[in-house]
């Protein structure tokens, strides 16, 4: 629960808030949410148990605001590539994106997202649920970039556009996993590829 949800905040109260979160984020992507607890954040970021607790109920409700910057910050990063997404080659420019914005990270934490579902939609309800909006919100903005390539006549109009960014969603998270875990990113580029390829099949 976000005790800051139905009161407005001070600009000095809502920077203290945005680093908490900001801490807890880097924290949890590194370390894991199980391993990540609340004296972690506090001495990370120099904050006191009165601030904490003034801003977040409980541990659960900092990792549901740690879920919110995190897609935030996902979708942001690929917001340019798929708004402009027109072509195959604009395709291919949305695969590059995510193998530059995962090697830009030392191809170490995989997906914020990805990692933060593995660990904690088997444990907490209120995390299973936000993450499930997280991803759905990702899907959402591909196939929004996929009608609008139908609505130019750029790609064929009986296809379905929600079966095809989830399936393209899965190609990247599939593929950051095993990139994360190798330690390389030819699985992430291999996943991405036939992604890209097969949404190509659909283009006219």
């Amino acid at each position: 629960m976000d005790r800051t949800a139905t009161r407005p905040l001070t600009a000095k109260g809502a920077a203290t808030r945005a680093r908490i979160v900001e801490t807890a984020a880097n924290l949890v992507f590194f370390g894991g949410a199980g391993a990540t607890s609340l004296d972690d954040v506090m001495a990370a970021c120099g904050a006191s148990k009165s601030q904490m607790y003034h801003y977040f109920a409980d541990r659960e409700g900092l990792i549901g605001e740690v879920i919110k910057l995190q897609t935030s910050r996902v979708l942001a990063g690929q917001r340019y590539y798929l708004e402009s997404l027109d072509s195959l080659p604009a395709l291919r420019r949305w695969r590059d994106a995510i193998v530059e914005m995962n090697k830009a990270g030392g191809g170490l934490g995989g997906c914020p997202l990805g990692s933060l579902a593995n660990e904690l939609a088997d444990r907490s309800e209120n995390s299973r649920s936000l993450l499930l909006g997280s991803f759905e919100a990702w899907s959402i903005e591909i196939q929004r970039s996929l009608e609008r390539m139908r609505e130019q006549g750029k790609i064929d109009a009986l296809v379905n556009t929600h079966d095809l960014a989830t399936a393209a969603l899965c190609a990247v998270q599939g593929g950051l996993l095993l990139a994360k875990t190798s330690r390389s990113m030819r699985p992430l580029e291999i996943a991405l590829d036939m992604a890209v390829a097969h949404i190509a099949r659909h283009l006219l």
